[in-house]
């Protein structure tokens, strides 16, 4: 079996992503996150996590949408390593 890298992109609400992205990092531990400027002051948060192919990224999805502060999570990329 390989590994996958998934790429989230994490929509916060307004304000409140440098918060959400110490939550995400402190109870997810993912393999990479950083805060990117989109423009007009928005911010996003990128998220990588890599997993074995026999498992899902959907439960990925779920724990960040859980997260107190998240608005929308969606997958920008999704690729075998």
């Amino acid at each position: 079996m390989g590994r996958v890298g998934v790429v989230f992109k994490v929509y916060a609400d307004n304000g409140e992503e440098e918060k959400v992205s110490r939550e995400i990092a402190e109870k997810l531990k993912p393999n990479g996150l950083q805060l990117e400027d989109v423009a007009f002051g928005i911010k996003i948060i990128k998220v990588l996590f890599i997993h074995e192919d026999t498992e899902g990224s959907s439960v990925y999805e779920e724990k960040l949408k859980k997260i107190d502060g998240v608005r929308e999570v969606e997958v920008e990329e999704e690729s075998l390593l």
